[in-house]
């Protein structure tokens, strides 16, 4: 039986192989007819599409893409999700220890992802649009598509509960909502699994901003 069966997966490797095979020779086959006129205009596309793709980079490079930045004001933010298509915004605050974690994987995710825009801004000179926006949890991560909401990634939750998620794991998330090109599994990658991370409430006036760096206090 077990002979049977090993045969059998034998005969179908065989087949797939072959299978394969047949496509690459179409493909020479194809290769193989054209003139030099064909590979001509090939050439030509291919040169007129790495023109655009140089003017587009040079495009994004002069508002701001490519590096990851702090915005100054609330006027500021207004401007930059105007500016460019994609955005995404890191809302965060000096005191909190976490934002330090988004800030190392957003520094490497903005020269990886030039067709979005990677910025933070500090809530506390944004009191404004903190209230406007709902940001109730430091950090909260704001993508922005034509100048509209389109995802919000609160605290570490989302990203897998833990201080140490990689930033291909960030880079997941933000491409579920094509807040940047991603061509990485479907599949959630793995984290190292680090201390889940503790809540604790900060009193502002009528606000409530839960802060997400405590490692030793509970909620109020």
């Amino acid at each position: 039986m077990a002979m049977g069966m090993e045969q059998a997966l034998a005969n179908q490797v065989i087949k797939v192989t072959e299978a394969i095979e047949a496509d690459l020779d179409r493909e020479i086959q194809k290769l193989d007819k054209l003139d030099d006129d064909d590979m001509e205009v090939i050439r030509a596309k291919r040169l007129q599409q790495m023109k655009k793709e140089s003017e587009q980079r040079r495009d994004w490079i002069q508002k701001g893409h490519g590096e990851y930045h702090e915005i100054a004001s609330e006027k500021e933010f207004f401007e930059q999700t105007k500016d460019s298509p994609r955005v995404v915004i890191h809302f965060s605050r000096p005191t909190t220890l976490r934002c330090e974690i988004v800030d190392k994987h957003f520094k490497l995710l903005a020269p990886k992802h030039m067709e979005t825009k990677f910025v933070k801004l500090n809530v506390e000179k944004a009191p404004f649009l903190t209230e406007r926006l709902n940001i109730r949890v430091i950090p909260t991560i704001l993508t922005f598509k034509d100048s509209v909401t389109n995802a919000r990634l609160t605290g570490f939750d989302q990203l897998g509960g833990v201080d140490d998620f990689s930033t291909e794991m960030l880079a997941w998330r933000l491409g579920q909502s094509q807040s940047i090109n991603y061509k990485g599994p479907t599949e959630p990658p793995v984290n190292g699994g680090a201390a889940k991370k503790k809540h604790v409430n900060i009193l502002k006036g009528r606000r409530t901003i839960r802060d997400d760096d405590s490692e030793g206090d509970s909620d109020d």
